[in-house]
């Protein structure tokens, strides 16, 4: 598919986000630890989940469509880490007071109004990631907004609610779930539809990433930030896109939106011009025509008893094997209702047959059985019946809705950017109140209490740093939003170091080390100290530091380290004559290339010292003594 050049503000493009941040405290409604399990768990417990009545007495669309799925539930229980309330058995405790207080902290720094009183809602979730079929989330603060690029983005919404039970394993019929994330405090926060175009959302995004780390409270790591992306365009329908975890993928994901949209919008055209009506649920059962077929998947299928059942798409020919996005076509949609609603693996159609051995001849007996004309495609399931029925069904619902358009839809983001069905976007008859958790006053005093200690917006941090430091701007900047930003100036405060030194160290060679497989946990803050500490003293050069930290992760101490690395000190008088004999031994080269013998030579000069001088002593003493030669 070739990237079209797309006029964003034309197609009146509007994207909103929602991030969803995971903060480091115990659990929302319980006193268990946030922490996520790997080892086997003790037990599990299955369940099913059903649709209720909201107090209007409507039922929400997307909690009626994840029932039709007919799922069960598994979850993965750990007694000593998960109680009762992850289970559903016993009422939620009261409110974690600190995850509300970092909430409203977040709140502050995004300018947004504390409410004055919380309420605990529930919203309707039976994808079976809430044990009792609901989510526990409460509105914190309205009306913030922060800058980008100079535009003012609004922040309309500020939610706590509780992360979802972690997805381990998905059958046919039955998703397994660990209920270890379940529970965890979860800031929300939702831009409004105030982005046009597709990169400046991820700039957005990075800079709320930025603050959220700033307070220092939040859980760092895959999986515990995610954003969802709500994409609309003018002809088209909003569609909210889930769990797009990396940032950079943000701008592919609302381009590639856009691309699908558009194209859904040329299918219904053509589907117009084509005289196309509304599609009836006519499935013929053409099991008979694959008797003797060379297809070996509808071989194994016929072979566990299963049936060939079709279903004529009047006027939709070549239409289901046109390109919506990159891999992706309009027959893959298709695909995904069937697979959602059907349970079955997958389809064919006729756009893309004869293939997957079936024949010319099968494929024109199809036709013929159906009555298919010319404009005509068909979509073919292999397997039980009553899967390929409601397969089928969801197939011509689809295709129905292709008449009018785009239809709204929650997506699931892929890995490359495109996106996948999930469910129809929820209705306003999910929520309603939660009767277990009384309302929470938020006193000015409070507020007043938590603005007093706001920590500094990453921005003013990277400022501060470039002035009193003198940084270069990227360690300023990595240093701004990293958590060794508090230990970085206690340890330029107690040593005297060069700020540059110890910075590089912190985000750069301590890096480099665990890379390498070495245990930097082992290396504390005390032998930090002490190492930088003899760098500043003279005793040790700044380029022994790596090697000296690198034998201190395995519990060699740093007057020892230096020792065995043959790194002590070089004196002055050492130095001048090592620099001496090395110019001497290369005159010739001096004589010919003059001062810009310089970095030749200090190469050579480095590997003799390896670390037992400063490499800017070396440098100058070389340059005198080539001077003085000249």
């Amino acid at each position: 598919m070739e990237k079209q050049k797309i006029d964003f503000g034309k197609i009146g493009l509007r994207v909103g986000f929602e991030i969803h941040q995971e903060l480091a405290t115990s659990k929302l409604f319980c006193s268990c630890p946030s922490q996520l399990r790997d080892d086997h768990p003790s037990f599990q417990v299955r369940r099913r989940l059903r649709p209720t009545q909201s107090e209007l007495g409507e039922i929400d669309r997307a909690a009626l469509a994840e029932a039709i799925k007919g799922k069960a539930f598994s979850y993965q229980v750990y007694p000593d880490s998960i109680c009762l309330v992850e289970l559903d058995e016993e009422p939620p405790h009261s409110v974690n007071e600190e995850a509300l207080d970092i909430a409203l902290e977040i709140a502050l720094l995004l300018n947004a109004t504390p409410v004055d009183e919380v309420h605990v809602m529930r919203k309707i979730v039976i994808d079976g990631s809430n044990t009792c079929g609901f989510q526990r989330t409460m509105l914190v603060a309205t009306e913030g907004s922060f800058e980008v690029d100079g535009k003012r983005i609004s922040i309309p919404t500020i939610c706590l609610e509780e992360d979802a039970a972690r997805k381990v394993g998905e059958r046919c019929e039955l998703v397994e779930y660990r209920l270890d994330r379940l529970g965890i405090p979860l800031v929300e926060i939702a831009t409004g539809p105030d982005f046009s175009d597709p990169e400046t959302p991820a700039k957005a995004a990075l800079y709320i990433g930025q603050l959220l780390r700033a307070t220092g409270r939040v859980k760092r790591g895959i999986g515990t930030i995610r954003q969802d992306i709500n994409i609309s365009i003018a002809a088209g329908a909003r569609q909210e896109i889930k769990g797009v975890q990396e940032l950079g993928l943000i701008s592919t994901v609302i381009e590639r939106e856009v691309q699908r949209q558009l194209a859904l919008l040329e299918i219904r055209e053509e589907l117009k011009r084509r005289g196309a009506k509304r599609l009836e649920k006519k499935i013929v059962d053409v099991t008979e025509i694959f008797s003797k077929t060379g297809s070996k998947l509808i071989q194994r299928s016929l072979a566990s008893g299963g049936s060939v059942l079709a279903v004529k798409l009047e006027k939709f020919a070549g239409l289901l094997g046109k390109e919506i996005q990159p891999g992706r076509r309009f027959g893959t949609e298709l695909s995904d209702r069937a697979k959602t609603y059907g349970k079955v693996g997958g389809l064919f159609h006729t756009d893309e047959l004869p293939s997957y051995g079936v024949s010319a001849e099968e494929v024109s007996r199809i036709r013929q059985e159906v009555g298919a004309e010319e404009m005509d495609a068909v979509v073919l399931i292999a397997d039980r019946r009553e899967k390929a029925v409601a397969a089928l069904e969801a197939v011509v619902d689809r295709a129905n809705e292709a008449l009018a358009g785009v239809p709204e839809e929650t997506r699931r983001a892929l890995e490359n950017g495109n996106t996948e069905f999930m469910r129809p976007l929820p209705g306003a008859s999910r929520m309603y109140p939660e009767t277990d958790i009384p309302p929470i006053t938020i006193t000015p005093a409070r507020i007043r209490k938590i603005r007093s200690r706001l920590p500094e917006p990453p921005e003013k941090t990277c400022e501060r740093l470039l002035e009193k430091y003198h940084l270069s701007q990227d360690l300023a900047e990595r240093l701004s939003l990293s958590d060794n930003l508090n230990l970085f100036e206690e340890l330029v405060t107690s040593t005297g170091a060069d700020p540059t030194l110890v910075a590089a160290t912190l985000e750069g060679t301590i890096v480099s080390l665990r890379r390498e497989g070495v245990e930097v946990e082992k290396i504390t803050k005390e032998t930090l100290q002490e190492v930088f500490r003899r760098v500043a003293g003279g005793d040790v050069a700044k380029e022994a530091v790596p090697e000296v930290l690198r034998l201190a992760s395995q519990g060699v101490g740093i007057s020892e380290a230096v020792e065995k690395l043959g790194l002590s000190r070089l004196g002055t008088t050492e130095l001048e004559s090592l620099v001496a004999e090395v110019v001497a031994e290369n005159l010739k080269l001096i004589q010919e290339r003059g001062t810009r013998a310089i970095d030749p030579l200090m190469g050579i000069l480095m590997a003799k010292v390896r670390g037992k001088a400063d490499g800017r002593v070396v440098h100058e003493l070389l340059k005198k003594e080539i001077e003085r030669n000249l």
